[in-house]
């Protein structure tokens, strides 16, 4: 039995819910788990202060937040900034978790961990392993520390180009989601039942996250409905967003939603603007995906990342978009659905490569 440390990062819901998944993995192989947010390690409440600023340029200064992301991010020539000196500050906080745990592995989960053990254990100050399990498919340049002993990503090809950046070793595990996104889930017959009452429209389910962010979902919401469908538009915790949708017509605006699967398997496609968890649990019940009007930096990177990667389409403009929606709600079998048939994307193995990371510590 090892114990593991895993350190997530309160931004949104996704991270802390791949977290949340991996230590229920652990835990039903019969090891231990304890969970951390990073930003809690950050002293002074600067971890608050990082999460507000973000939240606020997501949501209401996306340009501004794209700069941000072109330079701490993505890879470029010559010196480029970074977050080291931010994970510095946590480093005595990490020390003293690791102690007080006594975990034999750490876990980064969120990309401010992966520098933060990265940098510990190249310094020495971190004297069990680490690994990165990275969220993203579009992994930018802040997931990556070659002081991190491995690195667990969505697919093969993500790993391979990971292990040629680092030159440190990369494995593939799949996404992490609960069993209860699964084809056909228990809820699915109600929704269904509930969101084809009306006029027989084709319901189409809209994202904006946990924190109900998204670039002119409104706009997007009337297109749908000239379009002819059932626009949904999951608004996370906002109810001034939910609020603002219920105003067009034609459109159903729901708040947090506990039986998100069995919303999701009642709609005939997903508009997804993050390339994240809600567009993973929507192909786990089978539910196609169309990226469209990303958000800003890692949104975009990751939307057309999925896209190239066969797991989704892609629509560059609102006629695009109909046209996608149109095919994958008219039958037939969505280019979604080739890539995934045999099933292998969602039954990766995450326990196994970080059981023999942790018994390292035992030697």
């Amino acid at each position: 039995m090892s114990r593991l440390l895993l350190i997530s990062a309160s931004m949104g819901a996704g991270h802390d819910a791949v977290a949340v998944e991996l230590a229920r993995r652990l835990r039903a192989a019969g090891h231990e788990a304890v969970h951390a947010d990073v930003l809690e390690m950050l002293p002074a409440r600067i971890g608050a202060g990082l999460r507000s600023f973000y939240h606020a340029t997501v949501r209401h200064a996306p340009l501004l937040y794209a700069g941000i992301y072109a330079a701490f991010f993505r890879a470029g020539a010559g010196p480029r900034p970074g977050s080291a000196p931010l994970a510095a500050l946590a480093e005595d906080r990490l020390c003293a978790e690791v102690a007080g745990e006594r975990a034999d592995a750490v876990v980064g989960v969120f990309h401010l961990a992966a520098q933060l053990t990265g940098r510990m254990r190249a310094l020495g100050r971190l004297t069990v392993p680490s690994a990165v399990l990275i969220t993203d498919f579009a992994v930018h340049r802040q997931w990556l520390h070659p002081g991190n002993d491995l690195n667990l990503c969505l697919t093969p090809r993500i790993a391979r180009d990971v292990r040629h950046r680092l030159g440190r070793p990369a494995a593939a595990c799949g996404p992490l989601l609960a069993d209860r996104f699964r084809p056909h889930p228990v809820g699915e017959a109600s929704w269904r039942q509930r969101l084809t009452a009306g006029d027989g429209r084709p319901p189409v389910l809209l994202s904006s996250g946990a924190w109900g962010v998204g670039s002119r979902l409104d706009t997007t919401a009337r297109l749908l409905v000239g379009a002819g469908y059932l626009p949904v538009v999951l608004c996370g915790r906002n109810e001034r967003l939910r609020r603002l949708l219920s105003k067009v017509p034609g459109t159903l605006a729901v708040g947090w939603v506990d039986d998100v699967p069995g919303l999701m398997a009642a709609c005939g496609a997903l508009v997804d603007n993050a390339a994240g968890q809600t567009a993973l649990e929507a192909l786990a019940v089978g539910t196609p995906v169309v990226g469209y009007r990303p958000i800003p930096g890692h949104g975009a990177e990751g939307v057309r990342r999925m896209a190239e990667l066969g797991l989704t389409e892609y629509a560059a403009d609102s006629w695009q978009l109909v046209q996608a929606l149109d095919h994958l709600t008219s039958g037939g079998p969505p280019p979604a659905h080739r890539a995934l048939v045999d099933g292998r994307f969602f039954h990766g193995d995450v326990v196994r490569p970080l059981e023999r990371l942790s018994a390292r510590a035992a030697i």
